[in-house]
Parts: C-alpha cells; sequence; structure tokens
C-alpha cells in the first residue's frame, strides 16, 4: 500500500470519525504528495524517497511552526502545530535517540575514513541519505560536528 493510499484510508477514517485535526493534518499530506506527483509531470507516482522527503518537510514546518507560535504566546496555534505533527509523525519511521544516532554516525565516520572537522560533508551526504527521516537534519549535523572535533570516537 503507498503512501496515498494510505492517506486516503486514513482520511476515510477521520471523517467517519468526525476527527477534524486528524482530517486537517491529512488533507495536508495529500494535497502536498499530489502537488510533487503534478511537478513530475503526473504520469508516474512518487517515490517512497521522495514521499519520505515529503513528510520530514512537512513535519519540519510544524515544528518550526509550533516553537514560533509558543514564542509568540499563542497557544491556540501551537496546539493546531503540534496535533498536525503528531499525525504527520505517524507515518514516518522511528526517529533516532541521542544515543542510536550518535552510534550509527560513528559507524558511517569509520566507513567514510573521516579524521577530522574537514570531512564533515563527505560524512553529512552519507548520513543524510541513511538517516532521512529517522532524524533531524540539524540533530545530525551537530552530532558530526562533535564527534569531529573529538577525534577519540
Amino acid at each position: 500500500m503507498t503512501l496515498k493510499q494510505r492517506i486516503d484510508a486514513d482520511i476515510k477514517q477521520a471523517m467517519l470519525a468526525k476527527d477534524k485535526a486528524r482530517l486537517q493534518a491529512l488533507r495536508s499530506i495529500k494535497s502536498q504528495i499530489m502537488l510533487a506527483e503534478t511537478e513530475k509531470g503526473g504520469t508516474e507516482g512518487i517515490t517512497p524517497d521522495t514521499e519520505m522527503k515529503l513528510l520530514t518537510k512537512a513535519a519540519k514546518q510544524r515544528r518550526e511552526s509550533a516553537e514560533l507560535y509558543a514564542q509568540q504566546g499563542r497557544a491556540d496555534l501551537e496546539q493546531v502545530e503540534l496535533a498536525e505533527l503528531a499525525v504527520i509523525e505517524d507515518y514516518l519511521p522511528k526517529q533516532l535517540d541521542e544515543g542510536d544516532l550518535r552510534t550509527r554516525l560513528v559507524e558511517i565516520i569509520q566507513r567514510v575514513g573521516a579524521t577530522g572537522p574537514s570531512d564533515m560533508g563527505k560524512v553529512m551526504g552519507v548520513a543524510t541519505k541513511e538517516l532521512a527521516g529517522q532524524a533531524d537534519g540539524r540533530a545530525i549535523s551537530q552530532t558530526v560536528g562533535e564527534l569531529l572535533s573529538n577525534t577519540d570516537f
């Protein structure tokens, strides 16, 4: 079952359950998928990798919006964004915790033969591909920087 088919089925369930918040988030995801499909010419569906990128981007947008609303004291809008974020995260793979992320990055650093901060680009290229959807890009970058600064990992 593709992501689009899963979203369609979940939209029907949300409509039957009269769950407005979930329905709004699902419709938002579906519209992003449909836009991505039409950008490519509409003859083929989008790849699972592209779907993952769309979901990750949508989750990041909701997270940043929620932070902004919290800073502005708009708890009502913050809650809407956090509710949509929770729905989107249901479709993303489980996020790595800090220990697992560090372990995976050490493996990648050793595999590519990185020795210091000058090799950050080489490590980030591999890490972002392998950990797509499993960790936030900012967390990956920060951890790689720390690990490459400490050569005794």
